[in-house]
């Protein structure tokens, strides 16, 4: 366990071809089922501290209590998942902690010395940092705030893949307004 966060609570993988991704992971790894999104409405999106618009797709499953996320990038914006994937890179690109305490965790990763690379927000209460300080290279930190409809989001997702039959192995993100 983290000293400073607790648990790791998602792999976060970067991929060239999301779709097979996910066929991979099901039929292969056993994991799902998958919850996809063809295009995240990420807000107040932030690199380097300049907005940009980004396109992303993401598929999100569980094994256990561990959540694994694929990321495929449609568009040329800058992102930490896009220079991954410039240096060379596939796989896992991010490590998540989860936070009901976003300001106060964020306030302490800063005064570990770590710094915002990337940002932005998914619904109400759905923040989210990258840090530029790898803990490994290729491998960095992400900081996710679970407090509202992201939060009952990633419940839902666990729920699903307790005792999952095979069934259904890519399903749609659900609209975050209605959870």
């Amino acid at each position: 366990m983290s000293r400073f966060l607790g648990s790791i609570r998602q792999l976060g993988y970067v991929v060239d071809d999301i779709e097979a991704a996910m066929a991979h992971w099901h039929s292969v790894m056993g994991v799902g089922p998958w919850f996809y999104n063809p295009r995240v409405p990420i807000e107040d999106y932030r690199y380097d501290g300049e907005p940009h618009e980004v396109h992303n797709s993401v598929a999100l499953a569980n094994s256990g209590p561990m959540q694994v996320e694929l990321i495929q990038t449609r568009n040329d914006a800058p992102s930490m998942y896009r220079d991954f994937m410039r240096a060379g890179h596939k796989g896992l690109q991010h490590v998540a902690y989860w936070t009901q305490d976003y300001d106060a965790d964020l306030a302490r990763m800063e005064e570990e010395g770590f710094r915002q690379k990337m940002s932005g927000r998914v619904g109400a209460n759905g923040r989210f940092v990258y840090f530029d300080r790898e803990a490994h290279p290729g491998t960095v930190i992400e900081l996710s705030e679970v407090v509202g409809p992201k939060g009952r989001l990633f419940e839902l997702i666990r729920e699903a893949s307790e005792g999952w039959d095979g069934a259904e192995p890519v399903r749609p993100f659900p609209d975050l307004s209605t959870l």
